[in-house]
């Protein structure tokens, strides 16, 4: 491990002499690759550092204690010597977490789907709920949404909504959060105050780039255009501005109609079904690396029930990794940072012990 620390100390330097440079700084692309490595390696860099520095202060309190004979002076040096221990043993730990193999994936933005499940309007109501529980969170983090897609009924709930959730490090969070979530609680309707069980589906894929090279020949693609339905602005029901592309080799089927321009809703339409379809190739590899999926929290198999929200009890549990909280009106409003927190760390230490094994 300390090896390579090293290089990447050495590696640093490199790019910073070379972002010096006027030549890289002229070209946009290059520059921009470096100024990225740069940002992943600088942490582990300076933790680095810390760790040597405690390391140094351990060795100059032996050194210290071995020629002292004051007593209340070899008490401060044992106490800065068992101090400088502890730092030395965090900041191992710390660096085996930062040297794990980063997922290429993290940095990306995210196309949420949300689709009801079993349990009628309740699980569309619960959906609709959902989506507004990652507004509130998005809007936390000062990330943006922008709503790509949406089927309602008319009680405020929601067959399925997509949406486009822009902000640096977006899929590293909210992957986390792909799975089946299930609510417990009494709907409105029901007058025997039965609890209901109900289900909604959570899908969070990474945002296919142009760099992803997701190749869609024309002959693959049928596209129909159509006035918008339901309640919109000036236009949306009067112009043919709405889109329809169906992916021939996979069925999928993209229906935008969220903008006014036809050209913006193709526009939208295609960067969905590239994204659906770098989706595919992901699984196909995740699948064909089990062991991983093993060691993973829930980030691959979007049929595992992975939390449930009970209302009578205003619990929320995630079956993943076994926590319990007693404030699901906070999380309902978007507080879900302790649940992605410990599913990360969750996912760390899997990671950690698996590199150990091998």
């Amino acid at each position: 491990m300390f090896d390579k620390l090293e290089d990447l100390v050495a590696r640093l330097d490199e790019l910073q002499n070379e972002l010096s440079d006027p030549n890289v700084a002229s070209n946009a692309e290059r520059f921009r690759n470096l100024m990225k490595e740069q940002a992943n390696l600088a942490p582990i860099v300076e933790k680095y550092q810390e760790y040597k520095e405690a390391k140094q202060t351990i060795e100059d309190s032996l050194s210290m204690l071995e020629g002292e004979s004051d007593e209340e002076m070899r008490e401060m040096l044992k106490e800065e010597l068992s101090s400088a221990k502890q730092q030395v043993e965090k900041c191992e730990n710390e660096l085996k977490i930062l040297l794990l193999p980063k997922d290429p994936n993290d940095e990306r933005n995210v196309i949420l789907e949300i689709r009801a499940g079993a349990g009628g309007d309740e699980a569309a109501l619960f959906a609709a709920e959902l989506y507004r529980m990652y507004v509130h969170y998005a809007e936390s983090r000062r990330w943006k949404v922008e709503l790509m897609e949406a089927e309602e009924i008319g009680i405020g709930g929601m067959k399925s909504v997509t949406a486009m959730v822009t902000g640096n490090g977006a899929y590293s969070v909210l992957k986390y959060e792909s799975g089946v979530h299930r609510v417990q609680r009494v709907p409105e309707t029901e007058s025997g105050g039965r609890i209901h069980t109900s289900t909604a589906s959570v899908a969070v894929l990474p945002e296919a780039e142009e760099v992803d090279e997701i190749d869609i020949p024309d002959k693959d693609i049928r596209i129909d255009v159509m006035r918008a339905s339901g309640n919109g602005g000036q236009c949306v029901n009067t112009t043919d501005s709405a889109v329809r592309l169906t992916h021939i080799p996979t069925g999928i089927v993209i229906y935008s109609q969220t903008e006014k321009s036809q050209l913006q809703n193709k526009a939208k339409a295609f960067a969905l079904l590239r994204t659906k379809l770098l989706d595919i190739e992901m699984q196909k590899r995740h699948d064909a690396e089990a062991d991983l999926r093993k060691s993973q929290v829930g980030t691959g198999d979007r049929s595992e029930k992975i939390r449930t929200y009970n209302f009578p009890q205003g619990r929320v549990t995630d079956h993943r990794i076994g926590l319990t909280l007693y404030k699901l009106d906070k999380i309902m409003n978007g507080d879900i940072q302790e649940i992605i927190d410990a599913c990360i760390a969750a996912d760390q230490a899997a990671k950690l012990a698996k590199m150990n094994e091998e």
